[in-house]
Order: C-alpha cells, then structure tokens, then sequence
C-alpha cells in the first residue's frame, strides 16, 4: 500500500498491510528540508492546509490593527460599536489579552456585522497534494462553530455566556453553522477532499459533555453530513480527555478523530476505547509530539509504539502525535523510527 492508501484504510476502519505511524505536520522543521523529505517518504504523513474559505466574520468586514509597543490592537467595525481585540508579545510567545466580547450585548454586535462568503482558494491544498502524491493525506482545516465564542471571548467569559445567556451561546453557534456549512459545501464544489475539523475542545474541555452534545454534536454532524454527500473525508480533532465522549463522537458521523491523548494529558485507555468505538471512528494520535517523541530515546520511543500498536491496532487505528507543531528533527527521526516498528510487527 502507498502511505495514502494506507491512510484512507485506516480512517475507513479498515485493516491497512500494517498500522500508519502520521506525523501530523511539519513541526519546527523547515519544509523545504531534506530531513522534512525524508519524513514524508518515511512515514504516513498528514500535512494540514488552509484556503477552505471558512470564515465566521467573511469578506465584508472592516478590520483595522496597529502596534502599540509590544502590542497588536486591533478594532472590529460593526453597526452597534466597535470590537477591540489586544495581543501582547513577549520575547517567547504571544496571546490575546483583551478580548473582543465580554457579555451577551456583544453577541448582537458580532451578529450585526455585513456577512459575505470568503471564495476559497484551492492553491495551498493542491500544492501540498502535488508535493506528497501518494505518500500523505492532506487536510483542509475547518473551523468548529464553538470556535466562534470562543475565539471572541475569555476562557472565563466563554463559561460565564454559557451559564448566564446560554441562549444567545447558541445563537452564535447556530449562525455559525449556517455560515460554515454554506462555505463548506463551496469548498467541496472547488475542489477540496478533505477536512480537519478544529474547536470541540473548546466546549469538551472547559463546558463539559452536555454543552458537547448540545453545542457540538450537532453542527459537526452537519458539517459531516456535508463532506460525505461530497464524497470527502470528516477528520475531527479533539484535545484532552475524551473516554467520557466516545458515544458523541459516533453521533456526530465523523471518519477519524484526533489525539486521543494517553495520560496525564487525556484520559484515553486504547483498548477501552476501540471496544467502545465499535469501529466507526478511526482513532488517530495517541503520543505527545512534545513530551514524548521528542524528549524519549529512541529505543524507549519504539517499545511506546510496540505497546500502543499491540492495544489499538490493526484496524482503526493510526498512531501519531497530538499536532503540537512545534516538534523538532528528534522527533521527527522518532517517528520514523515508529514506523519501522510498526513494518516489523506487520
């Protein structure tokens, strides 16, 4: 099998010629490297893309930013008052500091806002699939439409509006849907094959297993209805825990989902949760690119993936990292190194 078909194998919960070990990106590598080459032919690869034209806000909104020392402010026109959003910089990372929205009033403003659809751009996504031909699946990310408050409000706000004004939560989801199913079925008509749906971790981690079913479940299994009618994959992607959100998952009508993280970063038992699956989920990940595969040895990387392909595999599963994107040349000779391993078990 090429690394493609062995890919498509596994997300259709079949038995590939041996389990996928997928790299999920580039990490920190450059990727015009030879050690990025050399991950690509050695490996399942999955390459991550954007030009899908999912956008909330659209093409009609008025934007403006400018820099203020260390920060980025940035003002959101719409017909009730503006919007500013701040994000502060230091010399390691960067985060939004101020937050767009606070209270259930600036919902309204969000809705106020002039929409018009964003035309995707296919050029990205087929550029990566010339580069990797048969050796890689390539995915198209897709926005969740929990991802909408919660990109626009605190962490805290965002719990706060689903306790205090749960119904204006689900108004902005609702015509988030809208807006996102609309662009979606666009971008399938132009050309894209595959998606990764980004965000349900949003309301699994911090609002919990009803407002997962009440504000998730739903949309997704829209969004997936889509991409089937259309003949494209619905990959999902979901940190932390997620023993407790198996059944929804297969609700929702997904093809695979990542990272099913192994403790202490999720709660995910491999055995368990195949058997709970019942084979319609493909379950994808499973090791922490950071902590694991690039901070292990070698030897102790490849007893790991001995392990997890002995309790998971062969059918249904691919074993790979958590999408962190920052793993470094160790990790990705790791992962190389698991795919040996998994050639030796097959």
């Amino acid at each position: 099998m090429t690394s493609k078909e062995r890919l498509m194998t596994a997300f259709a919960c079949g038995t590939p010629d041996r389990v996928p070990v997928a790299p999920f990106g580039m990490g920190a590598l450059d990727h015009d490297s030879a050690i990025a080459d050399e991950l690509i032919r050695k490996t399942d690869f999955i390459a991550s893309t954007g030009g899908s034209g999912i956008s909330f806000l659209g093409a009609a909104v008025q934007v403006e930013s400018h820099n203020e020392g260390n920060r980025t402010i940035t003002i959101i026109q719409t017909p009730h008052g503006p919007l500013r959003r701040v994000v502060t910089r230091t010399d390691i990372t960067s985060a939004t500091t101020e937050f767009p929205c606070e209270t259930a009033d600036d919902v309204e403003k969000l809705l106020s806002i002039p929409y018009e659809p964003v035309k995707p751009d296919p050029t990205s996504f087929n550029a990566w699939k010339d580069r990797v031909g048969d050796e890689a699946v390539v995915l198209a990310g897709c926005i969740d439409p929990i991802c909408v408050p919660a990109e626009f409000f605190s962490p805290e706000d965002f719990c706060l509006l689903w306790i205090d004004a749960p119904d204006a939560m689900k108004e902005l989801v609702d015509v988030a849907t809208v807006r996102i199913l609309e662009s979606l079925e666009t971008a399938c008509k132009a050309g894209f094959d595959a998606f990764r749906i980004v965000g349900g971790e949003y309301a699994s981690t911090q609002l919990g297993p009803k407002a997962f079913n009440e504000l998730v479940v739903g949309p997704d299994r829209q969004m997936c209805e889509v991409m089937h009618e259309y003949g494209a994959l619905a990959y999902n992607h979901n940190h932390g825990p997620l023993m407790d959100y198996l059944d929804l998952l297969i609700e929702i009508g997904m093809d695979a989902c990542d990272c099913f993280e192994a403790a202490p970063w999720g709660d995910t038992d491999l055995p368990k949760a195949k058997e709970r699956l019942q084979g319609k989920v493909c379950i994808v990940g499973n090791l922490d690119d950071m902590e694991v595969i690039d901070k292990l040895d070698e030897q102790s990387v490849r007893r790991i993936a001995r392990r997890r392909i002995e309790e998971a595999g062969p059918d249904g599963f691919v074993l790979g990292g958590t999408a962190s994107g920052t793993y470094t040349e160790k990790a990705a000779r790791n992962f190389m190194a698991m795919a040996e391993v998994s050639k030796e078990m097959a």
